[in-house]
């Protein structure tokens, strides 16, 4: 029987966990303490993947009233997923993964790459519909904060870029052998550049010099710096929304051409897309909250979401249950168990080479730091959250690449 969520002690407002307290680091269980103690916030809920993040908790769902917190979303503004399931099986792959491998990798920059130019969203099949409006989303660069105003021309060289640390492109197969292609990233520089200013502005504004943690500063609704950081995030959203649109279109025209030479038509279904780390304005019980969702996705009624592991423990492809227990929402991720200098410590490369075997991927000290082992169980995870999302399909890691 699952007996989550449990309450965590010593919290002021309610915080309701999807994990048992004494599976958490104590410097976590600190930072959701200072989180609930904020005179703003109405409820706090936390993931199964949580663990210890930079200013907020990374795995929490916190609500506000009229206040929002830029920590609480964290510097990656917008980060997220997107899949699809192809018409290829397992049956179609070739023996070795590995010019797809790098065809993706020649398509997609990674890591610190950027595009030359931007990328020709009319020749990918992204100037209609969702994303049509191409001209009147770069128009809004002009009223982002000021001290960005000379990074428009790189933020146009990085739209459909990967980046680096967790984000990933990888190309899975389901239960039933079906190829699905899938890509975690986000914002890029220009969504931390501006999170950055708006965090360092918010900690110097009076109402925050009391607070527990000044991390957790936060803007207020009616002011000029919540409309100005609410301006700046919700174009952010979409910048890292139409990233990954742009990268899966990348994706699958280099899937589609390595096939197509090989005398196999690849078709593609529709598109699953998410955030994990963002803003939205959400009412429950019939209070009218501010609700960030650092590492969580949204799991309303019906909605899709995409869980991921790690880079050699695949993912799930969920459906939610709209449980307003836990603010609809349900974990990003595995989640980390160790800390990115505590994995390089205490794995090798060999390591990383025998948790990843049988996936297409780096296998060398440059990715050491986002070995499996460095994660929690992810299966475990879905686990724990069978109240708040169904499985609809477990994916398996079959190439993975990785910035």
């Amino acid at each position: 029987m699952n007996t989550l969520p449990v309450r965590l002690p010593g919290a002021t407002a309610e915080t309701l966990m999807w994990a048992q307290v004494e599976d958490v680091e104590q410097q976590a269980l600190d930072q959701l303490r200072n989180i609930s103690r904020l005179p703003w916030v109405e409820g706090v809920r936390v993931m199964p993947d949580v663990h210890l993040g930079k200013g907020a908790t990374v795995g929490s769902v916190v609500a506000m009233r009229d206040a929002v917190s830029p920590a609480a979303v964290g510097v990656d503004i917008g980060c997220g997923m997107q899949a699809v399931r192809t018409s290829l099986t397992t049956a179609d792959l070739p023996e070795s993964l590995r010019s797809i491998r790098r065809a993706v990798e020649r398509a997609v920059p990674v890591g610190f790459k950027s595009h030359r130019d931007a990328p020709d969203v009319r020749r990918l099949g992204l100037a209609h519909g969702r994303y049509a409006d191409w001209d009147g989303f770069w128009s809004g660069f002009g009223d982002l904060h000021e001290k960005v105003q000379d990074r428009e021309r790189r933020a146009q060289q990085q739209m459909g870029s990967l980046g680096g640390g967790n984000h990933f492109i990888e190309l899975t197969s389901d239960e039933d052998g079906q190829i699905w292609l899938m890509l975690h990233s986000g914002s890029r520089n220009i969504g931390k550049e501006l999170a950055e200013r708006h965090i360092a502005e918010a900690k110097g504004l009076d109402h925050n010099l009391g607070l527990p943690d000044r991390d957790l500063a936060v803007f207020l609704a009616g002011t000029r710096e919540m409309d100005a950081y609410l301006r700046d995030l919700y174009w952010a959203q979409e910048y890292a929304a139409r990233n990954r649109a742009v990268m899966m279109a990348l994706f699958c025209e280099a899937v589609g051409s390595e096939f197509g030479s090989r005398g196999v038509e690849v078709s593609f279904g529709e598109q699953i897309s998410c955030h994990h780390n963002y803003v939205a304005q959400e009412t429950y019980d019939g209070v009218d909250v501010v609700v960030t969702r650092k590492g969580a996705i949204r799991a309303g009624s019906g909605d899709y979401g995409l869980i991921p592991g790690s880079m050699g423990t695949g993912s799930y492809v969920v459906r939610g249950l709209g449980n307003e227990a836990s603010y609809c929402s349900a974990s990003h991720g595995a989640g980390r168990r160790m800390s990115r200098n505590a994995a390089k410590r205490t794995f090798t490369v060999s390591d990383l080479e025998a948790q990843t075997s049988g996936v297409e991927c780096r296998k060398d000290a440059g990715v050491l730091d986002e070995i499996p082992g460095a994660y929690k169980d992810l299966d475990s995870v879905i686990g724990a959250q069978t109240d708040l999302v169904e499985v609809v399909a477990r994916l398996t890691t079959l190439m993975c690449v990785k910035g």
